[in-house]
């Protein structure tokens, strides 16, 4: 059984004070095909005795009315523009829309485990924007009271306006209101900047160089190549029901996979030569291509973001919360990706964010802008995305940070989620992890015994 929630209100939030109007570019980074879908986040709050609910409400609700204003875009409209390719931002203080929900059936304790379906906690967000652009609000929040006391605060942003690192900057700035932490809009830090123009393709003169976009077409972008169908992956992942899981890696797990890196690896290689993210999300890769037992010659890819804001020149202003990542790509077969091991795997990662500098960036924008638009496909592909290094576990409305931070639908994308200290003393920096992925229902069992024994 899916949680029960009853709507108290739904209301339409404009900004508490004016905002200019205009239309506003989005950039072509923003515009892509693959991100025109609601990023939607869940952070769960423990049960507060002296907490008084409808005051509470009433704070959230009218500190969202206030950081709608540096951020009055986010109570726009987003739309397609005449060209047919790109996106623009009609605003003119629409709104964004605010729900207050009871739940009689979900506690703090349920956020503990993985949920028992993909959808099992689809009402926390009660609103599904399923299309961006028909005359949807650019954000929802949704603050449901749970049986316990406990609090969960459902989030939908519309991910053509902003990344994870913007959408978790307008969070914190958002929560600081309502928690009394800051006063208004000129405190806010970072402060919001647009220029979009900044991620757009710089000018070509096409007289000149008629064979611009086809040279850069050329270049080695495997995120966006395709691959053969061997093993009807497509088929399967739409076909078969998918299992969420959860399983968390605290500070010692990651040590112990650094070193098994390192030990099957170059003689000279260090502990220091991979990230956490690295050989994690090497790991993560190696188990599920493992568990769905795919043919040997099935070449796989994992694709993850990588945030470019100080890897173009000039660095990008602090504040901008537009889409700034594009995404690295590491590929192989199913039959090296098994027989190499982890220190391979490792590698292929390192090696694929290495290669995000300046100029890849500037073909990524050209290669996703205008008649082209490359979007990366969808065979052989793990997705993965590091929403642990958002500072999303440092959101306080006034409730103390959450105590589960995730998405409110489990998915086929892997999510890396910030998981809070371990307990055992070896945590300070909050390095744990919580992995987060739905996988094939035939192949959960498998994934869940390779993902929690690194050295088969």
């Amino acid at each position: 059984m899916g949680s029960s929630v009853r709507v108290k209100e739904a209301v339409v939030v404009t900004p508490s004070a004016p905002t200019p109007p205009c239309i506003l570019n989005l950039s072509a980074v923003d515009s892509q095909l693959f991100l025109r879908f609601t990023i939607e986040y869940l952070l769960v709050y423990t049960p507060c005795p002296e907490l008084n609910q409808a005051s509470t409400a009433s704070r959230v609700k009218a500190a969202l009315a206030q950081a709608l204003v540096p951020y009055y875009p986010l109570a726009g409209r987003v739309r397609p523009k005449p060209d047919g390719f790109s996106l623009e931002v009609v605003c003119r203080a629409q709104g964004a829309v605010f729900i207050e929900a009871v739940s009689d059936n979900v506690a703090v304790s349920n956020f503990e485990r993985a949920p028992r379906y993909v959808t099992e906690w689809r009402k926390l967000l009660s609103l599904q924007v399923a299309d961006v652009f028909k005359g949807a609000p650019p954000l929802v929040v949704q603050l449901t009271w749970l049986k316990d006391g406990a609090a969960a605060l459902g989030v939908g942003f519309n991910h053509c306006v902003c990344d994870g690192i913007g959408s978790a900057e307008f969070l914190n700035s958002f929560a600081g209101l309502a928690a009394g932490k800051r006063g208004f809009t000129s405190e806010f830090k970072p402060k919001p900047v647009w220029d979009r123009h900044l991620l757009d393709p710089q000018p070509v003169n096409r007289a000149l160089n008629p064979c611009h976009h086809r040279i850069i077409k050329a270049a080695s972008h495997p995120e966006f190549s395709k691959v053969p169908d061997v093993s009807g992956f497509v088929t399967r992942f739409a076909n078969e029901r998918l299992a969420p899981t959860s399983i968390t890696f605290h500070k010692k797990h990651l040590i112990e996979l650094k070193k098994l890196a390192v030990s099957t690896s170059r003689p000279s290689t260090s502990l220091s030569a991979y990230t956490s993210f690295e050989v994690l999300s090497a790991h993560v890769w190696r188990s599920w291509a493992r568990a769905l037992n795919l043919p040997p010659n099935q070449t796989l890819k994992i694709l993850f973001s990588v945030n470019v804001r100080d890897r173009v020149r000039p660095s990008l202003p602090g504040g901008y919360y537009g889409n700034a990542f594009v995404l690295g790509c590491a590929q192989c077969s199913a039959r090296e990706l098994e027989e190499k091991g982890l220190w391979h795997a490792a590698e292929l990662v390192k090696r694929a964010k290495e290669r995000v500098e300046e100029e890849h960036v500037r073909r990524v924008v050209e290669l996703v802008s205008g008649e082209g638009r490359a979007c990366p496909d969808s065979v052989g592909v793990l997705i993965v995305s590091q929403w642990s290094r958002l500072g999303l576990e440092r959101v306080d409305f006034g409730m103390g940070k959450p105590v589960h931070v995730g998405p409110v639908c489990s998915d086929r994308y892997c999510l890396f989620l910030p998981a809070g200290r371990s307990g055992d003393g070896d945590d300070e920096q909050g390095e744990s992890v919580k992995v987060m992925v739905a996988v094939p229902t035939s192949a959960v069992d498998n994934y869940e015994m390779l993902v929690k024994s690194p050295y088969l």
